[in-house]
């Protein structure tokens, strides 16, 4: 079957989708072990921007890098999807864009925070705390950014997770999983600002994104579609 879309066949679509679905995990992987690895402690993150510039740029820019597999993987998932309801599709990938922008606007904030700690001589005119204090601010910013862009991650599960339920060329099971992952997502975003004191919901929560988002890649890796 072909997709209308530069007359890509739907299995291949799927494919697509799948590594970059992939790649958007590894990189986020990477990102995560070397540079962004926790919300709660700005002190330690702080400590692995100084301890080795280098390595924690290169985990920002797979942070970067991850983004924009997820935007590729959006739109191979549009054409995939695009048969089933066109405007349903076009919401999703709108709606991941959204995210993405966001993800990326945040990510300055770790680039700000780089340069405060770099010992540049312009920066002489601040205390060591200032410094430390700025830094820390930054960090926080681009903690409520990546948080604010989840309204966005959760909203694109929703439609997306409806049209492979509808699509009859994907398993319904995945289609409900996804849409469930929509909620987890949405309510990991109104908890992180209405509820800071209760992580602890969050956490099962987060137990079905990830459920949802490995079966959805590896599923079309390795089945791809009827």
């Amino acid at each position: 079957m072909k997709s209308p879309v530069a007359g890509m066949p739907q299995r291949r679509a799927a494919r697509i989708a799948g590594l970059f679905y992939l790649l958007f995990i590894v990189s986020t992987f990477v990102a995560d072990y070397f540079a962004v690895f926790s919300f709660a402690d700005s002190a330690a993150l702080i400590g692995k921007m100084t301890a080795n510039q280098w390595l924690f740029s290169a985990g920002l820019i797979s942070n970067l890098l991850s983004a924009l597999f997820f935007l590729l993987a959006a739109w191979a998932l549009y054409i995939l999807l695009k048969p089933v309801n066109r405007n349903y599709a076009l919401l999703f990938l709108l709606l991941n864009l959204a995210g993405v922008a966001i993800q990326c606007l945040s990510v300055l904030n770790l680039f700000a925070a780089m340069q405060v700690l770099s010992g540049a001589e312009f920066l002489n005119v601040f205390s060591a705390a200032q410094l430390q204090a700025q830094a820390a601010l930054f960090i926080k910013l681009y903690e409520n950014g990546l948080i604010m862009a989840q309204l966005f991650f959760g909203t694109w599960l929703l439609p997306l997770g409806y049209l492979v339920y509808r699509s009859g060329f994907l398993p319904k099971p995945l289609g409900i999983l996804l849409m469930i992952d929509s909620l987890a997502i949405l309510l990991w975003f109104f908890q992180f600002f209405l509820l800071p004191d209760f992580e602890i919901m969050s956490y099962p929560l987060l137990a079905v994104s990830l459920v949802a988002e490995f079966s959805l890649t590896f599923w079309l890796l390795i089945k791809g579609v009827k």
